[in-house]
């Protein structure tokens, strides 16, 4: 995994990834007491930045092994990603989906084509052995939702994009806020300012009882959650940091920063009240650290990833509740 493939990663999305905007607000900076600026992850094609990860990971593979189609695991963002590559592509898809996803997301995967297959979190089934068996029953090709070199290259390409952004604005050093899982976006984006930007600095950003990966950091052992199910934040909960991203966030990353839910559903209200976007819980942890964690923080200025916006309405009835 390194810079040349995240640049490569580019080349392929080129005319079919979105290049998402940086916004700011006054009023976001004086709740923070700091500069404020959001990359609108939640504004890329299927609502979050999966889908570069999804169309890296796909396009990449040779037509024949692709013509046989695909196989993902995750709780939505992931499986709606690959699902509109795959269906861009004309092949199959098969996306393994927990039971308790939103059911926007798990219907926003099939319209995009997906094959949804459930399983049951909660009583642990096993996501992993259960894409196994379908790929290797199916001949399809597994791509996982954030340990695969290609993905990681593909959520790579929002890095690349924030360092131009905000050297526009004559921003060169900041804290970089990314929400978290299991470490496949802010791995990519660390990675792209590792080269174009290397004053700034990335955090991992997670919400209470699902931080692994803030803890993971401090001790210098992966660690894990005691679940990965029940959370608001279901976009982000995995249960342990990856193979492949771990020792890039151990080497790269400031850190971790961890955001209360309710602080989650304020920073949505606030991101919907000043900035006009939608974000969902998960999507929406980076902005929390940033406007109510800032003081953990060293730079004037914080950048903080918006992942997505795939949000079920109730809930974000609830976010707007805390205006």
């Amino acid at each position: 995994m390194n810079f040349d493939m995240i640049s490569a990663a580019s080349d392929r999305l080129k005319g079919h990834v979105r290049r998402t905007p940086l916004l700011s607000s006054p009023a976001l900076d004086e709740i923070a007491g700091k500069r404020i600026l959001i990359k609108a992850e939640c504004l890329q094609h299927t609502g979050s930045f999966k889908f570069r990860g999804g169309w890296s990971a796909v396009s990449a593979l040779d037509p024949e092994t692709r013509s046989r189609g695909v196989i993902a695991f995750s709780s939505g963002n992931h499986a709606q990603g690959i699902a509109a590559a795959a269906q861009a592509f004309g092949v199959p898809a098969v996306i393994v989906m927990p039971a308790d996803a939103p059911s926007l997301k798990i219907e926003g995967t099939k319209r995009l084509g997906g094959e949804v297959v459930l399983y049951d979190r909660a009583a642990r089934e096993c996501r992993e052995t259960i894409g196994t068996r379908l790929a290797e029953e199916r001949g399809l090709t597994l791509i996982k939702p954030y340990d695969e070199p290609q993905v990681i290259a593909g959520q790579g390409t929002c890095g690349l994009e924030i360092a131009e952004q905000a050297a526009k604005l004559g921003v060169t050093s900041a804290d970089v806020l990314v929400c978290c899982g299991g470490g496949g976006l802010t791995s990519g984006i660390a990675l792209a300012l590792e080269q174009l930007a290397p004053d700034m600095l990335v955090h991992p950003a997670e919400p209470e009882g699902y931080d692994d990966v803030a803890r993971s950091l401090r001790s210098g052992q992966k660690e894990r959650n005691a679940t990965e199910a029940g959370g608001l934040c279901d976009a982000i909960l995995t249960p342990t940091p990856g193979d492949i991203t771990f020792p890039i966030m151990s080497r790269l990353c400031g850190a971790g920063v961890v955001a209360s839910e309710d602080e989650a559903l304020r920073a949505m209200g606030l991101a919907f009240q000043h900035l006009k976007v939608v974000a969902e819980p998960g999507g929406a942890v980076a902005l929390a650290c940033a406007l109510f964690h800032a003081d953990d923080l060293k730079h004037d200025t914080v950048i903080a990833t918006i992942s997505g916006g795939n949000v079920d309405p109730a809930i974000f009835a609830r976010a707007l509740k805390t205006l």
